[in-house]
């Protein structure tokens, strides 16, 4: 019983928005942005569009974009995970993966947060503070960067395009 702690991103398992086991390993080499997601949130649209944005621009390269539903501040994510499919597939024409809804704060603050968290704190506090609080996460399972909900997607498309090589100078 050595150290078990989690050493990098792709030591967790999350549920996919059916509620089936995803390993986090098979986004190994990849950049990810993890985002806790909401549908009735004031950021929804803008964060949508321009995440929409992100992914098609940059998927290709090896951007994987993870959203987590999450329904702690203000109940803005009501719906079950079914509805919640509906709404992000439909509405915010979402083609990036969707997980199970889960808590980012709190006691049952879901074991990937934690460990987010841990490794980024925020300003002051280390709980995530509202809706679309983003992280930025290297191809080798390293928690780089953590953007605050009002930080918009594309005022940080420089620092994916250097993840992914991809900067021009």
């Amino acid at each position: 019983m050595a150290d078990e702690s989690p050493k990098s991103i792709y030591d967790f398992t999350v549920k996919d928005i059916g509620g089936n086991d995803v390993s986090l390993n098979q986004y190994k080499g990849k950049t990810l942005l993890i985002v806790n997601v909401a549908s009735k949130c004031g950021l929804t649209d803008a964060n949508y569009k321009e995440l929409n944005v992100l992914y098609e621009k940059y998927k290709e390269q090896g951007l994987e974009i993870l959203a987590f539903p999450c329904n702690q501040f203000l109940g803005q994510e009501p719906g079950n995970n079914e509805e919640i499919q509906q709404t992000v597939c439909t509405r915010f024409k979402a083609e990036f993966p969707i997980f199970d809804k889960v808590d980012v704060n709190g006691k049952n603050t879901a074991p990937l947060y934690k460990y987010l968290k841990a490794e980024k704190g925020g300003l002051l506090i280390d709980a995530i503070k509202w809706n679309f609080t983003k992280f930025l996460v290297s191809p080798d399972g390293k928690v780089l960067q953590r953007y605050s909900p009002r930080t918009s997607p594309l005022q940080f498309e420089k620092d994916i395009q250097n993840l992914l090589g991809q900067a021009s100078s």
